[in-house]
């Protein structure tokens, strides 16, 4: 027999025994249905309550729909979303998940980067569009009614997601933090839900670089993002104010850009404005809690090449907003006038951030005037509260 040769290799198993139990053993045969009859289990199990999958499988069952051929039957789009619902909830290993569904590992890798791409693609128009003049007016008011910071229209910040060393990588994807990573950076409206992102920077790039050569960075400098026009603040009588994005002192300072003062020599004026940009910046780190305290791939490092690992991240982004908006009544948050007649200037010359600083002394005075002041920002920033 040709397969008794010396040194020939053996034939490999067309279907491993094992995985030929499927059908009798796998989890999904075993315990999908009884998941569905206790709306409790099913939502630990899938990060979601059932009405919500069957919505979402029928948003993706086009491309998640396979046709039996002679030689197998296919797998049911069903079984496609649970298994990458599954690997996104735990951050099991595939071999791990082999065990539980009885698929083959290559296959569940295959399964997992295609349904993390069709949710990127299915999903994206619907959960988080391009926004418009009204879209960024409603965030603005939810700013203004959640953390009393107006004319805000986002929460920038950047969140280091863990990866495996790619190879031949260097030091590029080797952060601050002194492990490999890439990043998010993400912009966050006061419902933690994600308005923009940009995903897969090397983790070694700075925040203010990775925004700067972003499409988000890219299209603010040049005005178009659709932002509505300035407004004068409310209850002020004092110039018109632009619309601006709240983030940490990672970020350069510009008209549309707020950033905290330095935290040297502070005084009063400028340790209310840090605490008032900070109640309003805190959204986003609220929105990266719940992205990985939800969708637990993100407690380890993700075993995968980064073009893989970034088609996970933009999956969990899409679930994120998908499950905000359909199971938001029963998720569990986080617990979380000086009048002026002068005119305000945003085209002067000078350094470019020069206008950005007269807007955030804009805000700033507005924060300490009888209009916009907070009853209890004293005691805030004096460490009583």
């Amino acid at each position: 027999m040709l397969d008794d040769e010396p040194g020939r290799k053996r034939r490999r198993l067309w279907v491993h025994p094992i995985v030929a139990q499927r059908p009798q053993k796998g989890q999904f045969h075993k315990l999908y249905t009884d998941l569905r009859l206790d709306a409790n289990k099913f939502k630990s199990y899938c990060r979601m309550s059932i009405e919500t999958f069957d919505y979402l499988l029928i948003c993706l069952h086009p491309d998640l729909n396979f046709m039996d051929t002679c030689m197998r039957r296919s797998i049911s789009a069903e079984q496609r979303l649970l298994v990458t619902l599954r690997f996104l909830a735990t951050g099991n290993y595939f071999a791990s998940l082999h065990f539980e569904f009885l698929l083959g590992i290559s296959t569940i890798s295959g399964i997992v980067c295609h349904t993390c791409k069709v949710i990127w693609q299915r999903l994206r128009e619907a959960v988080m569009p391009t926004p418009t003049a009204a879209d960024w007016l409603r965030i603005a008011d939810g700013f203004y009614q959640s953390a009393q910071f107006p004319n805000c229209i986002g929460a920038l910040g950047g969140k280091h997601i863990r990866v495996k060393k790619p190879p031949h990588s260097g030091s590029r994807y080797f952060n601050y933090k002194q492990y490999f990573s890439v990043v998010l950076m993400a912009l966050a409206d006061s419902d933690y839900k994600f308005v923009i992102v940009d995903i897969g920077a090397y983790g070694s790039t700075s925040d203010s670089r990775i925004f700067s050569v972003s499409r988000m960075g890219e299209r603010l400098r040049q005005n178009q993002l659709a932002l509505p026009e300035p407004s004068r603040l409310p209850g002020s009588a004092g110039p018109p104010a632009p619309f601006v994005i709240v983030a940490d002192e990672g970020f350069a300072v510009s008209p549309h850009l707020m950033r905290p003062f330095p935290r040297r020599d502070l005084d009063v004026w400028k340790r209310i404005f840090n605490y008032r940009l900070t109640r309003a910046r805190r959204y986003v780190e609220c929105a990266f809690g719940i992205l990985s305290s939800k969708w637990r791939v993100f407690q380890s490092s993700i075993q995968m090449k980064p073009d893989n690992a970034t088609l996970v991240i933009q999956a969990c982004v899409m679930l994120h907003n998908f499950t905000r908006i359909h199971d938001a009544s029963t998720d569990a948050d986080l617990g979380l006038n000086m009048t002026s007649s002068v005119s305000l200037d945003l085209s002067r010359p000078g350094r470019p951030g020069t206008a950005g600083l007269a807007v955030r002394e804009l805000f700033a005075d507005y924060f300490i005037s009888p209009e916009g002041a907070l009853s209890w920002q004293m005691d805030a920033i004096r460490g009583s509260r």
